[in-house]
């Protein structure tokens, strides 16, 4: 994938004004599922972070953002998302451009505290792909959900947590590719609104962790049962992590 234009991208805010980051006018765009998953992180200072498939650095910084003092890593394979991230995390963030199954030698020879990842969403074996290269980059997946699960393990340091976002119908597969080194799994369902099934899910899990998996209560994004009625608003706990930065406590 070649780089952008300049006239192809926009800067756009995050956290309420926190953090501003260019990515591209058209295809994909920078979500929800990338904040959420990020609020859901308590890291410490000094934490070593990695991001496995960063794109244009939307999680792991508003990571930053909201805890200042980590040291933030970035593995992305498009070249100009990529760039992308190197813009936006400036001296903040050291990108590595690689497939997540053939890191370079530098990071297979480190530990992170804390590893994230939002895989791509649809498998491409029973799905149509997308006409739109860098929507399909983020969307399409030719890695399988194992492998990103099983590098997650890889590279965490004794009692570091991996954290995940994805759809619900993936959820069996990822407890599935769950590694014995990977215990203590949390799962925060996420639900658009109320009496609606949750359709995404945020997975934590600590490395050499013992306690019992524990399945908390869905949290709704939006308020009222429909779109037509109130239901554009978000939830309180939700606007507080999306407007001011606030962490995702569960």
């Amino acid at each position: 994938m070649s780089g952008f234009a300049e006239d192809d991208l926009s800067r756009d805010a995050f956290l309420g004004g926190k953090l501003h980051l260019y990515q591209p006018r058209k295809g994909y765009r920078a979500g929800i599922d990338a904040v959420l998953l990020s609020a859901s992180i308590q890291a410490e200072k000094n934490a070593q972070v990695l991001e496995l498939g960063c794109g244009v650095g939307t999680a792991i910084l508003c990571l930053g953002a909201r805890i200042p003092g980590l040291h933030l890593t970035g593995v992305e394979r498009e070249e100009a998302f990529a760039e992308l991230a190197r813009r936006n995390g400036a001296d903040t963030l050291d990108v590595v451009t690689a497939d997540i199954d053939a890191l370079p030698l530098t990071l297979r020879q480190r530990q992170f505290d804390h590893v994230l990842a939002n895989p791509p969403y649809y498998d491409r074996t029973a799905s149509i792909r997308s006409d739109d290269p860098a929507r399909e980059a983020a969307h399409g997946a030719e890695t399988p959900l194992a492998t990103w699960v099983k590098i997650a393990a890889k590279r965490l340091a004794p009692k570091g947590q991996a954290h995940f976002i994805h759809r619900i119908a993936a959820l069996p597969d990822m407890l599935r590719a769950l590694p014995p080194s990977l215990g203590s799994v949390e799962v925060l369902p996420l639900a658009a609104r109320k009496n609606r099934a949750p359709d995404r899910f945020i997975l934590r899990a600590r490395k050499n962790g013992r306690a019992d998996f524990i399945l908390h209560p869905a949290l709704i994004l939006h308020e009222g049962d429909s779109h037509d009625h109130g239901g554009n608003a978000y939830v309180p706990q939700v606007a507080a992590v999306l407007r001011d930065g606030a962490p995702l406590i569960f």
